[in-house]
């Protein structure tokens, strides 16, 4: 098997740019701390041999930028092309190398290493693999080579309870489908004290 590819999607933790609905409720400065904080998890989360990394970024100027490090030099990087998250995740699908495509964010403070290499494995077999989130949407989709289609993105409803619906949808019928655990995305204070509240127990 061809080694996957890990798409990062990720911000620049800038004040007002990221992580707004957070921003709204803990302030400015927390959200973009916590910002920084889950970015930073997730970048060392994806360091395996058993795929290959490339973080997709936001703002494109930022490209060349390390921002002191949490974009690691040695990572490959592209700019995020397309307006809305489904041309986004399109581009970024069509321009990664052959093989299975990985898609992550870096919302999810539960992610470990070793999800992701379930999703690998799953991929050995299975046509698509989803980590759900709590509020419906999703904090990973895999797909096999054989499943990279343009219309896997189509007429999803981001941002809502339907958006993992919408594209478990567009699959083909024959495709196999593969669940990882549920996680909690941080988009805002409350995701962040629920998140507290079930790892504290």
């Amino acid at each position: 098997m061809t080694r996957p590819t890990l798409l990062i999607f990720t911000k620049a933790p800038r004040i007002g740019a990221s992580k707004t609905r957070l921003a709204a409720d803990a302030g400015r400065g927390t959200a973009r701390r916590m910002s920084r904080a889950l970015t930073a998890h997730t970048i060392r989360q994806s360091q395996h041999p058993a795929w290959r990394t490339r973080l997709l970024v936001d703002p494109p100027s930022e490209i060349r930028s390390t921002l002191g490090g949490l974009w690691p030099a040695h990572i490959e990087r592209r700019a995020q092309r397309g307006r809305g998250l489904g041309a986004r995740l399109t581009n970024a699908m069509k321009e990664a190398p052959h093989g299975a495509v990985i898609f992550i964010g870096t919302d999810a403070p539960g992610l470990t290493r070793a999800m992701i290499l379930r999703c690998i494995q799953h991929l050995k077999h299975d046509g698509a693999v989803f980590g759900p989130a709590r509020d419906g949407g999703f904090w990973l989709f895999g797909l096999s080579h054989s499943l990279r289609d343009p219309s896997v993105f189509e007429g999803v409803r981001w941002s809502s309870p339907h958006a993992m619906e919408d594209v478990c949808s567009n699959l083909p019928s024959q495709a196999k489908v593969s669940l990882l655990p549920q996680l909690i995305d941080i988009d805002t204070w409350a995701d962040w004290q629920l998140y507290k509240k079930q790892y504290s127990r």
